[in-house]
């Protein structure tokens, strides 16, 4: 009896540790193929892993307004098989010093006089040890590359092969200057007229997107699906997403709730400096009209951000239009055809 005892209690003590890492979703991405697989889908992780440096706090609109977004010339990289009716390459461009590389589409007809219309793409949230330029967000970026428009998704530093290092976006300016300097190297490609240059977003890329049409003049018009739009004190006080236990954070990174609040106090504590990071207070500048898409069942970001933000638009005196979708999620799964049709139509009517 003894030792059949003994020989379960060795048997456990091998046991055990291999259940728990199988099943503990705190253990590493690339230990836990699933819990990965979930994250990327709905987006659930990112304020969990997107962190910042502490002593870079300073993420003010007035900071980033004072930046210099050259951008460069785009180099390709390699081409890719073209898609229904455009080309596909990935090339890459400089930001801050920094090669970053993006998918770039452009329509194999003949360039209007003047130049394509382009669009910069601004994904979500991707694991960025995860992220690929030829995966993810294909079927988005198809939509407005058949519609006519060149489009250039950024990886944002740290992602897939970009240099430099990703602390995300909330705590952080650096994917701002990424797409703002991609911009800039859109307005030197021969095909493409600098004058008529959008973005889209979906999620943390509306974040993005928002920040970057209160700083630069170029952004004619923006769409944003599902984005995060609400100001920094709503990020902080409304924003509990359904979310499973997060990864663990970096060594020696912490969340930006916690570095901001203990540097600055909270929103009600320090409003003017809440008030100064968060692009909601520099509508009267936006440089064009915005699109708003949200699913009512969307459980990654609230709708309420949307809805906040849209009043927000037109109580500023600019053009804002806003798309419910009854019972749909994060990414617009059931309604995905009409919201890109929307957004299409809306690139038409200020880009065309």
């Amino acid at each position: 009896m003894n030792k059949r005892l003994l020989l379960i209690s060795i048997l456990l003590l091998f046991l055990v540790p291999i259940i728990f890492l199988k099943d503990n979703p705190m253990v590493s991405k690339k230990d836990n193929p699933r819990v990965s697989k979930i994250v990327s889908q709905t987006d659930f992780a990112e304020d969990n892993l997107n962190t910042f440096e502490t002593e870079n706090t300073d993420v003010s609109i007035e900071t980033l307004r004072k930046g210099n977004y050259p951008g460069s010339d785009l180099v390709i990289e390699q081409t890719l098989s073209p898609g229904s009716n455009y080309d596909r390459y990935i090339v890459s461009y400089k930001s801050e010093g920094l090669k970053i590389y993006v998918l770039l589409t452009v329509p194999q007809t003949e360039a209007p006089e003047g130049g394509f219309p382009a669009i910069v793409f601004n994904h979500g949230y991707i694991p960025p040890d995860q992220y690929q330029t030829t995966e993810r967000y294909a079927s988005y970026q198809d939509t407005f590359a058949r519609a006519g428009f060149v489009t250039i998704k950024s990886d944002y530093r740290g992602h897939g092969n970009s240099e430099g290092e990703a602390t995300g976006a909330y705590g952080s300016n650096v994917y701002t200057i990424d797409v703002l300097n991609a911009a800039s190297s859109l307005k030197k490609y021969s095909k493409v007229n600098p004058s008529k240059i959008g973005m889209w977003g979906h999620s943390l890329g509306g974040f993005i997107t928002l920040r970057a049409m209160v700083v630069s003049k170029d952004i004619k018009a923006g769409v944003i699906w599902a984005g995060v739009v609400g100001s920094y004190p709503d990020l902080i006080n409304n924003w509990r997403r359904v979310t499973g236990t997060p990864f663990p954070l970096p060594s020696g990174a912490r969340r930006w709730r916690q570095v901001l609040q203990e540097r600055f106090g909270t929103p009600a504590e320090n409003p003017a400096f809440w008030n100064s990071i968060s692009a909601n207070s520099y509508l009267s500048d936006i440089s064009g009209p915005l699109q708003l898409h949200h699913g009512t069942a969307d459980l990654s970001v609230p709708i309420r951000f949307s809805q906040i933000f849209d009043k927000q638009m037109r109580d500023a005196g600019k053009t804002a239009e806003l798309y419910e979708y009854p019972g749909d999620d994060h990414n617009l799964a059931n309604n995905f055809s009409l919201a890109a049709q929307r957004s299409v139509e809306f690139f038409d009517k200020y880009l065309k």
